[in-house]
């Protein structure tokens, strides 16, 4: 059964656009990263090893900050495997979500703000088709994770 909103049709045409970005998922995700610490400023706090690090380039090559981008992108792929399974779908979501509020203390806006970025960075390489198809998975991913806050007293 599927999670969300999306139909089989949208559920293909959203893997297909992600796949894209998946190939190069270590530079996108670094590229991805670098923009939120450079445009939010505020989220590098969240890292102390990425403190330091003021310019892009110096971001970009940091493989702290790649081996983070690629996470993202691996936990991303993962909830996009299964976004017509709930069960493995929340098995993916929750554990990460209360990783971030519990332990982490990340702001849940931040899920907001990275998944924006993918998006524009999808519009600017694929196309504006591209980032529509994507543009529900990330406002599903982003409702669970905020609903997975809530419940940990966010």
């Amino acid at each position: 059964s599927s999670i969300m909103s999306l139909s089989e049709a949208e559920v293909q045409s959203a893997r297909g656009a992600w796949e894209k970005m998946y190939v190069d998922a270590e530079d996108n995700g670094t590229t991805v990263l670098v923009r939120m610490f450079t445009e939010h400023p505020d989220t590098k706090s969240y890292f102390t090893h990425f403190k330091g690090m003021d310019s892009a380039e110096e971001m970009k090559q940091s493989d702290q900050v790649r081996g983070h981008g690629k996470k993202v992108f691996s936990a991303i792929n993962n909830m996009v495997q299964h976004l017509d399974n709930s069960e493995a779908f929340l098995g993916i979501v929750t554990p990460l979500g209360k990783k971030h509020a519990t332990q982490l203390k990340i702001d849940p806006k931040n899920f907001r703000i990275i998944c924006d970025i993918i998006l524009q960075l999808m519009e600017e390489k694929f196309g504006g088709d591209c980032k529509a198809s994507f543009e529900k998975v990330t406002n599903e991913i982003c409702t669970y994770l905020n609903n997975i806050y809530k419940e940990e007293g966010w």
